[in-house]
């Protein structure tokens, strides 16, 4: 605490912060650590929390180096404020603090398939509006990425398990181990009295290379991995390829879990992968090594056969990136761990009529989320694609108003 109210008394309180424009959820910055400052620690969650359900979330996992912290005025001559552990600490100091209470109003029926962030922001909305929030959640917890994509060293379940807990507070329910589509239809929902559905299942489904091997005993998905990884028997050395986030999650979760080498395989150059630079740096102290500029062709019971790459960069940032045939070789290896992004299943679109999706499996909504099928929304990763948390929420707070409207209006 008094190490943070330190850091509070570096920020200039400035008139236009950028800190809060280059957010994408435009937190109220200054005015939190104002009343940080003044220790007034239940207001200022209230804003953060108003404003991000998942703001303590977000203060954790946020690429913070291009929001906040990466514009933060003092940071052109100084360290940048450190907002997000200010912001963390609020969060979590208000979640312990707050009570919900279930408001008396007793609105309408509305059920939430999937709870990860774009579920819980809605049901949070709702709820305290009155609403009648039912979640379907296919895991056995809901957190969606938060609690079997992003692993517990960076997030912990406990703070999931914590939301949890205020969502029943205010009278949410939860459906665990089911999944919606197969056998509980939409129609079904409509027909029980839920006058609108909101759909945010994320993206699970692994994309694959598209090569030759990806189905031998030692090749595994990122996104199977992240779920349960002490139930992988790795070996000695793993290859992880791909370069965003996802990827060094897996090669750090592979080196807290016992392999004794990790590497990274990119097929190009460090300046062009989408991991955050923090995600990059935290994989180069747990000892993770990168190997760049090869491309995997097959994967082999020995490991990958790649061949070299050659990448060059014009003067407007575009790359264009040659495969020298001819160049083949073998990386040796125990297990490969494909991370090369997502993309959603399609248990409901199999088995709904009207709901339509785009050409790489997203369904399709306005920016207000509504889809092709009156009645449901969605927003999330399985509307944009895998994106951050934030995004996520900031999305979701706009579809959360845009259901309210449409139960308002409904048979007028």
């Amino acid at each position: 605490m008094e190490k943070l109210l330190l850091e509070s008394e570096r920020c200039y309180l400035c008139k236009k912060p950028k800190c809060k424009s280059h957010c994408p959820i435009s937190t109220s910055v200054p005015e939190v650590i104002q009343l940080f400052k003044e220790q007034k620690l239940i207001e200022a969650g209230k804003i953060l929390f108003e404003n991000n359900p998942l703001s303590v979330v977000c203060a954790i996992v946020c690429p913070h180096e291009s929001q906040c912290v990466g514009n933060c005025i003092r940071g052109i001559k100084d360290d940048p404020v450190e907002f997000c552990s200010i912001e963390e600490y609020v969060s979590n100091y208000y979640l312990d603090h707050v009570q919900f209470e279930v408001p008396k109003e007793e609105k309408e029926r509305v059920a939430i398939i999937g709870g990860g962030p774009a579920g819980i922001t809605i049901a949070f909305i709702l709820a305290l509006k009155g609403y009648k929030v039912t979640i379907f959640e296919a895991h056995e917890k809901i957190g969606g990425v938060l609690r079997y994509g992003i692993p517990e060293y960076r997030l912990s379940n406990s703070l999931i398990d914590k939301y949890e807990k205020k969502l029943k507070e205010l009278g949410v329910k939860i459906r665990p181990n089911i999944v919606i589509g197969p056998v509980v239809t939409l129609e079904k929902l409509f027909n029980d009295g839920y006058e609108a559905i909101f759909i945010g299942t994320g993206v699970w489904n692994p994309r694959t290379l598209d090569i030759k091997g990806e189905t031998l005993g030692h090749v595994h998905y990122a996104i199977d991995y992240l779920k349960a990884p002490h139930v992988y028997d790795l070996g000695r050395k793993v290859c992880v390829i791909g370069a965003g986030d996802v990827a060094m999650d897996a090669a750090r979760t592979a080196k807290r879990n016992g392999a004794d080498e990790v590497h990274i395989i990119y097929r190009s150059v460090p300046e062009t992968m989408t991991c955050t630079k923090a995600e990059r740096d935290g994989a180069i102290k747990d000892g993770v090594q990168f190997e760049y500029l090869k491309q995997p062709v097959e994967l082999i019971d020995e490991g990958i056969i790649y061949i070299d790459t050659k990448s060059e960069i014009d003067e407007n940032g575009v790359e264009t990136l040659t495969y020298l045939e001819g160049t083949e070789k073998l990386y040796e290896c125990d297990s490969i761990i494909v991370a090369v992004s997502q993309s959603p299943k399609n248990n409901i679109v199999m088995n709904t009529r009207g709901l339509e999706t785009n050409t790489i499996g997203l369904l399709k909504a306005d920016e207000t989320g509504h889809t092709t099928r009156e009645g449901v929304f969605a927003s999330g990763d399985v509307v944009l694609g895998a994106r951050t948390v934030v995004e996520a929420v900031a999305h979701s707070k706009v579809v959360a108003e845009s259901i309210e409207t449409y139960i308002k209006n409904k048979g007028k």
